[in-house]
């Protein structure tokens, strides 16, 4: 590097690299420690949206359960309430990635936040009438939101450094979401599930009218919860709306033109297949974790109840499924130390063999759970939690890898649409619980990881390929 105090008319900045041109002519070249710097404050505050959307994500398998009875809904329909919230994902992530297109990530991002909190917090009025289409009403406001976010922030943290570590940053900032998923079913078991089990031998000795005051104030516990959480978004949409956001790639955008969803499918296969990973991921997860409470009582039946009240009950007044929420969240913690495990083997690894690993114990545990039930099987699906960990980020960063800027927000797009399948195989797990009982239920997820698994081994890799 030349002598600084030679150099005319140049004001010296560390973490700059002088280029010489010419005698006495430098071109300035920014180090990748200015990058960093830059992107720095940035990428912690949409650390802080994957921490909020693993909330709404992660209270979705309560409301499940709590509808049953507050609603007077057959399993089938509760599962309704992943169908319409996944559906908000499907409707509104291609009109996202469209909006933020054109007019950039951060207002793509205060978007999402917007309609994260208004379907958060018509769920005050919801719980008055009590009537199941305003909450999955409030439910695919959610989603909307959330489509806006997830589209716009899995993206941006693969675009904020270096493309090779694009993968590593996405599951940095996904392992903020397995943190807060822990306190959906925590909060799930203290504000939202009531404190008496209603069952059939308790509604049997009740009168119609006292059933009727039961379901009002059992749909009314949902208020405080998503107040609470509605207020807390609109907090962080006033903290993003006065914080400067770098616009990456969006001068690229306008040189490449307009962008056709038939030919990115055409011409980039790992993409193609990635939408179907992505879908059969969500869907198992959707599965797992929507039915979770109904897969521990069922699993329970078989085994001494001595032995499970000794396991996951904290004090003697909690019902069945007030256990069974803090048994979730136990799942959840394994959730979360997958995540950062997965974070740091690829540190060290490929990402494509780390969700190769991931997948494939995820289908030994689920078949494990289906030939051994119980206990054991309840164990076996706690752990397929730890495996899914790293799925939804990693299948992301891999279709949607090596795209160009112009069309990597439409590619991100498809792959948040794929979440869809969160809202069409629960139902259809839910009809198969109806017909074999709830181990029935277990080979939507068998069949899901089994193609994970095969996107991971062999479909990654020969669509790159070919």
């Amino acid at each position: 590097m030349p002598n600084v105090t030679q150099m005319k008319n140049v004001t010296y900045m560390p973490h700059v690299t002088y280029m010489p041109v010419k005698p006495g002519s430098y071109r300035v070249k920014f180090t990748k420690n200015v990058k960093k710097m830059k992107y720095r404050l940035p990428f912690a505050l949409v650390c802080s949206l994957f921490f909020l959307w693993g909330i709404a994500n992660s209270l979705n398998g309560s409301l499940i359960r709590h509808f049953q009875f507050a609603l007077d809904l057959q399993r089938w329909q509760a599962g309704i309430v992943d169908s319409a919230f996944y559906l908000g994902y499907f409707v509104m992530a291609l009109p996202a990635g469209m909006f933020m297109r054109k007019y950039g990530y951060k207002k793509g991002i205060l978007a999402g936040l917007l309609l994260y909190a208004i379907g958060a917090l018509l769920f005050y009025p919801a719980a008055d009438v009590r009537v199941y289409a305003f909450f999955l009403f409030c439910l695919f406001t959610i989603a909307s939101g959330l489509a806006f976010l997830e589209t716009a922030a899995n993206l941006y943290v693969t675009v904020l450094g270096e493309p090779e570590n694009a993968a590593w940053r996405i599951n940095f900032a996904q392992s903020f979401n397995g943190i807060s998923i822990i306190l959906g079913p925590i909060i799930g078991s203290l504000f939202i599930f009531s404190k008496t089990e209603y069952t059939k031998e308790l509604l049997a000795s009740m009168t119609p009218e006292q059933i009727d005051a039961a379901r009002v104030s059992e749909a009314l516990s949902v208020q405080g919860p998503y107040l609470a959480v509605g207020l807390i978004v609109l907090t962080v949409t006033l903290l993003f709306a006065f914080t400067k956001m770098p616009e990456v790639g969006q001068e690229e955008e306008k040189m490449e033109g307009k962008v056709h969803i038939g030919s990115l499918f055409a011409r980039y296969r790992h993409l193609t297949l990635g939408v179907l990973a992505q879908f059969a991921n969500v869907g198992a997860q959707a599965t797992l974790w929507g039915y979770f409470v109904d897969f521990k009582l069922d699993f329970a039946k078989y085994e001494n109840l001595s032995v499970v009240k000794a396991l996951y009950q904290l004090s003697d007044g909690m019902t069945p499924e007030q256990i069974a929420g803090f048994h979730a969240s136990f799942a959840l913690i394994l959730f979360m130390l997958g995540r950062f495990l997965g974070t740091y083997l690829m540190g060290r690894y490929e990402a494509r063999k780390v969700l190769s690993w991931y997948s494939l114990a995820a289908v030994l545990l689920v078949a494990t759970a289906f030939l051994v039930g119980g206990l054991p099987g309840m164990v076996a699906i706690m752990c397929t939690y730890f495996c899914q960990s790293i799925m939804f980020p990693t299948i992301f960063a891999l279709a949607t890898r090596g795209l160009p800027p112009a069309e990597s927000k439409l590619a991100s797009s498809l792959v948040i649409m794929a979440i869809v399948g969160g809202a069409v195989l629960p139902p259809l797990a839910g009809l198969l619980s109806m017909a074999g009982g709830m181990k029935s239920a277990l080979l939507i997820p068998f069949l899901c990881f089994s193609y994970v698994s095969f996107y991971a081994l062999k479909g990654y890799r020969s669509a790159l390929e070919g």
